[in-house]
């Protein structure tokens, strides 16, 4: 890779020890991608939620926090994926006081750095969203695709240690989505019916996402005749990735960029309401007894806050039932000042902040509980979730709600 004379500097280690590190660990990412050079980022967004992390990541953070603060301190605004512990409710969802210590080491590791915890996998919705062309090294799945798509933002799928890297030393290596040449669109799709809830909006995502399978497919979904709200799309987005590796689309006349077609694209696959529908059966189990129902996986913004608040109002959940909201710092904040938090814990159910569930312990938590079957209208979640012993159905809000007051799938 062409360096620099600043990016020389940090080799030879001459600005000191951890951004050497940072700038070894970015070159090697960089020549295993053919990139030619760096360039400058304006954010990271740090995936290292304590799970992934375990004892020895997070000795490896305090290390290198350990460092002179001059040397440490990160040079663009950084800020972080979603916790796994939120320390108000962790006890009741079956989670650990070990687990709670080895979070609390993390956030003062992170800290030390000048990383901001906004906890958060919605940062697009909450902070301060990324504007065209602006390259960011963004860990998330779904912050990483809804920034290119909607934004037309310029990000890759940063590791934890790249993101953090990136945050470091100020840029990432220009590789992949930075490039125009791989934001063509590689793949078509038609679609003939528009669905009708964000359950069907992931349920088009996995689908696209199944399809495509890789993270070099860019599909341009055609056909829209309605622009989808924010919501919609991190629906479709989250699952788009999660089901295919896919990290930006393109839909003409509501995305941020021409859907410019690369060559050879193959003709267009049609996408209608049977196969939304076909999609959700495959997650069907009418009359099982529900576990925990999940809305979250991505974080919940302020109006899916209220949907679910209204679909609580006046039920209160199933006993043996276990409802878990999860949303960003910021919205439960903007939640509990409209009284939409009391509203959702009226019924019963837990609103967690600043976690995601498979990002929580989940195996654990299904173990300590006796979880088995869970209900989400989230697909991406849907798509996790069996990996942990789950078994997942995925169903409207207004059904999940349902069935959370019935104790069963309905």
């Amino acid at each position: 890779m062409r360096l620099n004379d600043e990016e020389k500097a940090m080799v030879a280690g001459d600005v000191g020890e951890v951004r050497r590190w940072a700038i070894s660990h970015q070159i090697a990412v960089g020549e295993f991608f053919d990139a030619a050079d760096f360039v400058p980022v304006a954010q990271a967004h740090i995936m290292a939620d304590t799970e992934s992390l375990g004892e020895a990541g997070v000795r490896f953070l305090e290390g290198l926090a350990a460092a002179p603060e001059a040397e440490r301190w990160v040079r663009v605004p950084a800020i972080t994926d979603p916790r796994g512990i939120d320390f108000a409710v962790y006890r009741r969802l079956g989670q650990t006081p070990e687990m709670a210590a080895l979070e609390r080491r993390t956030i003062a590791a992170l800290r030390a750095f000048g990383v901001l915890m906004t906890d958060t996998c919605i940062n697009y919705q909450t902070i301060m969203p990324p504007v065209r062309g602006e390259h960011m090294a963004y860990g998330d799945t779904g912050v990483v695709i809804y920034s290119n798509s909607v934004f037309g933002a310029r990000s890759n799928f940063e590791g934890g240690p790249s993101a953090l890297a990136a945050a470091l030393t100020g840029r990432t290596p220009r590789y992949g989505y930075h490039l125009d040449a791989c934001r063509r669109a590689t793949r078509r799709f038609r679609l003939t019916a528009p669905p009708r809830d964000l359950s069907e909006w992931g349920a088009l995502g996995g689908i696209v996402g199944e399809v495509c399978g890789s993270y070099w497919e860019v599909p341009a979904i055609e056909g829209m005749e309605t622009v989808p709200g924010s919501d919609a799309l991190k629906h479709f987005g989250t699952a788009l990735a999660s089901f295919g590796s896919v990290a930006l689309f393109h839909m003409p006349g509501i995305t941020a960029e021409e859907a410019v077609l690369a060559e050879r694209a193959p003709a267009p696959i049609t996408i209608g309401a049977a196969e939304i529908a076909a999609f959700l059966n495959r997650y069907a189990a009418p009359d099982d007894k529900l576990d925990v129902v999940v809305f979250g996986a991505p974080q919940l913004s302020l109006f899916e806050m209220e949907a679910v608040a209204s679909a609580l109002d006046g039920q209160r959940v199933n006993p043996e039932t276990t409802v878990i909201v999860g949303t960003s710092p910021e919205i439960k904040h903007a939640a509990d000042r409209m009284g939409l938090t009391s509203r959702i814990e009226a019924s019963g159910a837990v609103v967690a902040q600043g976690i995601c569930f498979y990002q929580s312990y989940a195996r654990e938590m299904a173990e300590a509980n006796g979880w088995t079957r869970l209900m989400t209208n989230s697909a991406k979640l849907v798509n996790i979730i069996g990996g942990y012993g789950y078994r997942p159905t995925l169903a409207s809000l207004d059904r999940c709600v349902a069935s959370a007051v019935a104790g069963r799938v309905l």
